[in-house]
């Protein structure tokens, strides 16, 4: 099929969907395209779950062969969380051979304009979300999520956040008219006119660098907002985590290819055991746009030393939840417990600091003191994990030594309130799974401010005494302003310090989350709607996503003529 005729059928097959995207993005209402049940799978083309597993099953112990110039070698080596050797190998780049490829077919990717690059960046999204089940296996065998998370958040949460980032991309790329007919007045003399024309251009190549725990859900944003804004995409996934990233690259290259354009616009850049490509990459000419998503001391690394590059980085916080009063005492509780609990806390939302009064607080229920919030929260994480298949299904398992590390240090901290106890996965035995441990801090206390004030990335929560609500607030914008926080929650019946904890958080630039009891928890956002970091506090130095995070990844260059 010629390019032009593949042109007017994605466009006539996406846009629609493209239109309901930036309508969403203008509402904040829900919506998304992409179907969070597994049962919605199956038909039209898309791959049901016992297919997507044969899926999955067929590229393990393979070669993923991408057709990438450059390829002077094979590595692979990644080793699920749950105990199996996916033995996957991936090609080895030269990037000297590389880059210049992904160079070549950006001026056919730019003059194709901003509709056709969002469309062919939906057409890849459409292929992913059919394989959302292979693509769940691969998640879960990559982050330790467990595979009802992996399914979601890898699958269609992520491919909602890719879209998103078109949308976003779109906005900012149309703002300004392709032509313009500009005529100035001069009196009695001819006037002066001017035939303008405003063209969108690429930066250069963009590097994604990709994390352990949410391959798809982070790497989509960076890698979709700056394909669909004419940059080629250099795809460095995290050495154990390469699957999920690199079967993303193998669609885009084969819809790229089919769409008429250079499928080295999007590559794979992995790497061998030790190699440590990304600071290489990162500070290489060609490269003029980082996304990263992992530890502070790397991110800030990237920021200083990444100077030909715009960075994007999503770093690392303390979240902190302020508890006050509750008005849903036993809502409260169960809302925290599952909080806590999802993933290990291997997310970079999840709460690690819970700033209560010593002196206790209100409650639907009367009074309670600091101790029995404490010891009334570790039953509730207690209750919902008791049940091992339960915990399991919403545990995952951790995702490296590190995590697993931290967690047993963090009994020694202080006073434990619950402690962490082993879970065995009789599907996969090697799995290494752990409930979470909340530990009583006393916020006076310096020796104890050494631990709440340092982010304990895992299951390990600091439950922090504090004098009164104002020593709460002035922690949070502490902790804010100097740790940055991805979310912050609060519960609280007082109006006063509902205020004091609002305005914290506009002014140190925080999300907040208040009161909430349901089916909605603090660490959770979703797309179209709620924005995943706010870029300013030290946690992160971008949104998912605003108009911020797509409009520096392209410059708009003038052609004037007379008229």
């Amino acid at each position: 099929m010629a390019a032009e005729l593949t042109a007017h059928a994605l466009i006539a097959k996406h846009r629609p969907t493209l239109d309901q995207a930036l309508e969403a993005i203008r509402t904040r209402a829900y919506w998304s395209p992409h179907p969070e049940h597994p049962k919605a799978y199956g038909a039209d083309g898309s791959l049901d779950a016992a297919a997507g597993k044969a899926a999955f099953d067929g590229v393990l112990g393979t070669r993923l062969d991408l057709g990438q110039p450059g390829t002077d070698g094979w590595v692979g080596g990644e080793v699920s969380p749950y105990g199996i050797e996916l033995g996957v190998e991936y090609p080895h780049a030269d990037i000297d051979e590389l880059l210049p490829a992904m160079k070549a077919g950006q001026r056919a990717w730019r003059d194709a304009g901003a509709e056709m690059r969002a469309v062919v960046c939906l057409e890849i999204l459409k292929r992913v979300s059919d394989r959302t089940h292979e693509f769940a296996h691969a998640v879960m065998h990559t982050s330790g999520q467990a595979f009802m998370m992996a399914f979601q958040a890898g699958g269609p949460h992520a491919q909602d956040r890719g879209l998103e980032a078109v949308a976003y991309a779109y906005v900012e790329q149309v703002r300004t008219p392709e032509t313009a007919e500009w005529t100035k007045p001069q009196g009695k003399r001819d006037p002066l006119a001017l035939t303008k024309q405003f063209t969108p251009v690429p930066r250069g190549i963009a590097l994604v660098i990709g994390c352990n725990t949410f391959p798809t859900w982070n790497g989509y944003p960076g890698l979709f907002a700056s394909l669909a804004t004419g940059n080629a995409v250099l795809v460095k996934p995290h050495p154990r985590a390469v699957l999920p990233l690199a079967l993303t690259v193998a669609v885009a290259r084969e819809v790229l290819a089919e769409a008429g354009f250079d499928p080295n616009l999007v590559a794979l850049a992995a790497e061998r055991p030790g190699e440590g490509i990304a600071k290489t990459l990162a500070t290489r000419p060609e490269i003029r746009i980082v996304d990263y998503t992992g530890s502070t001391a790397f991110g800030d690394w990237l920021e200083a030393n990444a100077r030909q590059a715009q960075v994007y980085t999503e770093k690392a916080g303390v979240n902190t939840v302020l508890v006050e009063s509750a008005a849903d005492y036993r809502g409260m509780l169960s809302n925290l417990a599952f909080s806590l609990s999802l993933y290990s806390g291997q997310m970079c939302t999840t709460p690690q600091n819970l700033l209560i009064p010593r002196d206790g607080i209100r409650t639907d229920e009367g009074p309670k003191t600091y101790d029995e919030v404490v010891a009334d929260l570790a039953r509730a994480v207690d209750g919902l994990l008791g049940d091992d298949a339960r915990a399991n299904a919403l545990l995952g398992a951790i995702v490296n030594p590190d995590v697993q590390a931290r967690l047993e240090a963090a009994a020694g901290l202080g006073e434990v309130a619950l402690a962490s106890r082993e879970v065995s996965n009789p599907e996969f035995p090697g799995a290494v799974v752990r409930t979470p441990v909340i530990v009583k801090l006393d916020g006076a206390k310096p020796e104890d401010e050494a631990a709440y004030m340092s982010e304990c990335f895992g299951p390990v929560s600091f439950a922090v005494a504090v004098d009164s609500a104002a020593d709460a607030v002035e922690l949070l914008r502490r902790t804010v302003r100097e740790k940055g926080a991805m979310t912050v929650g609060a519960y609280t019946s007082d109006e006063e310090v509902e205020r004091a904890v609002q305005e914290v958080c506009l002014e140190e630039a925080a999300q907040l989350s208040l009161n909430l009891t349901g089916g909605v928890y603090v660490n959770q956002t979703a797309a179209f709607s709620d924005f995943h970091g706010s870029g300013g506090n030290p946690a992160a130095n971008a949104a998912l996503t605003d108009g911020a995070f797509v409009a520096n990844r392209f410059r708009v260059v003038e052609v004037r003529r007379e008229a």
